[in-house]
């Protein structure tokens, strides 16, 4: 339990540290880190992350959202394990920058009707674009060495 509260923790410095820059955020790495590192344990960091969200941040709709988005890709990356690629888990959280806007949109339709919910999406694509893009190039970066290092601390964790 400690390793998965200090990488939450991390996780979250991480986030404040790169939170000048719009939409490029590490928070997208390291929860696909997590599921492929953890299996489903990587729930156990990705809600202690978000809880810490909430008390640092305060309790927003957004918050609504963490709830089950980090959820979405924590499950991807638990049901993609196998892939060995950075290229591919590049790709993967590429492909979550640009549809967190979308994935998010549930939530608008709930506080504000689908007109509300699409018109927010739509506005945040620029966005989107650019959480696209970080999250390839940190991926495709970070990702193998990342991850050889997240094993070798889980394997000493579990002896």
């Amino acid at each position: 339990m400690v390793l998965f509260g200090v990488l939450a923790a991390l996780t979250f410095a991480l986030k404040v540290c790169m939170a000048a820059l719009p939409n490029i955020e590490p928070v997208s790495l390291m929860v696909m880190l997590f599921g492929a590192v953890f299996g489903w344990k990587a729930l156990y960091p990705v809600y202690i992350y978000v809880v810490m969200e909430v008390l640092w941040f305060g309790l927003g709709t957004w918050n609504i959202n963490y709830l089950y988005v980090w959820a979405v890709l924590a499950a991807a990356a638990v049901l993609l394990r196998q892939l060995e690629s950075p290229l591919g888990w590049a790709l993967l959280s590429g492909v979550f920058g640009l549809l967190f806007g979308a994935l998010c949109a549930p939530v608008d339709v709930a506080i504000g009707g689908f007109g509300y919910a699409v018109s927010k999406w739509i506005s945040g694509i620029p966005f989107d674009v650019a959480h696209c893009a970080g999250n390839f190039i940190i991926a495709l970066v970070m990702w193998k060495p990342l991850k050889g290092l997240l094993e070798k601390l889980y394997q000493r964790m579990r002896r």
